[in-house]
């Protein structure tokens, strides 16, 4: 848990207009249903109809159905031009909001307690919908305060196995083209009150490898009669490691983890094979496909000096999130008119965690950033994917405030 957070009573709410605060007990109450009802990636039926029947309730052109359980809203701003100005092309900025959940049993005792057995929102994307939510609630309601379009995305699947790009594909970018993106991640890394922006690389790409070493079973007592798969994938684990040691420039961070590692059935038996798997994780755009290189590299090379061989599975899962440079000082001067307290903005918020809203973000300028939602006073914060994670709920309404600002300023 963390502990160095400021008193969350330095968090100056007047900021946010009362609309928005009078706004709040909506918030609370649709991001509480929705927790008690979490869904994994493409199985977000119910969360899914929630939000059709939100939208469809205002009055809010809308798409179901898309990459199977997606959701695109479409908001028309009608705004007048000034007087005498030639009508422009209306400019289309997207907002993005996550819907899943995760394979976690939730142990908070809280009265909007997971009833899904197994399953929980661990990661604060119950809070991501309701924030979406109550951003076209609000321009719904104000569409003659901008002049441009919002496309609203419902994502599933960001957990696993990836809704971003199955979406792209399924034209939520197009028709109409849109200009720039937008998204937020409540984030318990970060106290209630602060903003996590930057230009750049924010979250790294996460690549994944499994591998299995075929060596030759014997006696324990005999080790010359076979080839021993655990000592080949001990080497490969540390080996593994000078990769970012002595391959990568230390101006660029990146990480290689093996995380599971099975051999053997007895103390007494010489394993035949060895299973490892792995993730890779780097902020570095240039890097995409070196990796993969030198973990074969390495593996093959150990290998070969214990006369094993070895099956190997690589794959790229997500690219890093790298946020435009105009897009983010935008946010990041909208934040600063949101939030006041101690630590305010935080420009040094990268994390080597990834998502797959960087999809979107290859596709058209835009800007992932990070609204901070811990609160140790009200014992709200455990970290994501814990199965005691919660947030700070107040976070909701700042959230919705600096979406609408994002709006304002960007057709401004």
């Amino acid at each position: 848990m963390v502990s160095t957070f400021p008193n969350s009573s330095s968090v100056d709410l007047s900021r946010i207009r009362l609309s928005i605060r009078s706004l709040q007990p909506q918030l609370v109450e649709w991001r509480r249903r929705l927790h008690q009802q979490p869904e994994l990636g493409f199985q977000e039926k119910l969360t899914a109809e929630f939000v059709s029947q939100k939208l469809q309730e205002w009055g809010i052109e809308h798409q179901t159905g898309i990459a199977q359980t997606g959701i695109v809203a479409t908001i028309k701003g009608n705004k007048l031009p000034t007087p005498h100005s030639p009508l422009p092309t209306p400019q289309v900025l997207a907002i993005r909001a996550d819907m899943d959940a995760l394979p976690i049993q939730e142990l908070n005792e809280v009265p909007y307690k997971s009833q899904h057995n197994g399953v929980m929102h661990a990661c604060g994307h119950d809070g991501h919908t309701a924030i979406a939510l109550g951003t076209a609630y609000y321009l719904q309601q104000h569409r003659q305060d901008f002049s441009g379009i919002v496309k609203i995305i419902f994502q599933p699947a960001e957990e696993s196995p990836g809704g971003a790009k199955p979406m792209i594909e399924a034209g939520v970018l197009k028709n109409p083209d849109v200009d720039a993106i937008i998204g937020l991640h409540l984030w318990n890394n970060l106290p209630l009150g602060t903003v996590g922006v930057r230009a750049g690389a924010l979250m790294a790409a996460v690549e994944c490898f499994n591998c299995t070493i075929l060596g030759k079973g014997g006696h324990g007592a005999l080790p010359h009669q076979t080839v021993d798969s655990v000592v080949v994938a001990a080497q490969i684990v540390n080996a593994l490691q000078t990769i970012v040691a002595r391959n990568v420039n230390p101006i660029d961070s990146a990480v290689v983890t093996v995380g599971e590692l099975h051999a053997g059935t007895k103390r007494n038996v010489i394993a035949d094979t060895a299973r490892m798997s792995a993730t890779v994780r780097y902020f570095n755009p240039s890097l995409k496909g070196f990796f993969n290189q030198r973990v074969e590299q390495i593996i093959a090379g150990i290998c070969q000096s214990h006369g094993a061989s070895y099956d190997l599975e690589y794959w790229s899962l997500y690219p890093p999130v790298i946020n435009d440079m105009k897009m983010a000082e935008l946010v990041r001067t909208v934040a600063e008119e949101v939030v006041e307290t101690p630590l305010g903005i935080v420009p040094e918020c990268q994390t080597m965690a990834a998502e797959d809203m960087s999809f979107f973000l290859q596709e058209v300028p835009g800007c992932y950033f990070f609204l901070g939602s811990a609160n140790p006073e009200k014992d709200l914060a455990y970290p994501h994917h814990h199965p005691r994670f919660d947030f700070d709920e107040t976070a909701l309404g700042m959230g919705v405030e600096i979406f609408v600002r994002c709006v304002e300023k960007f057709f401004s």
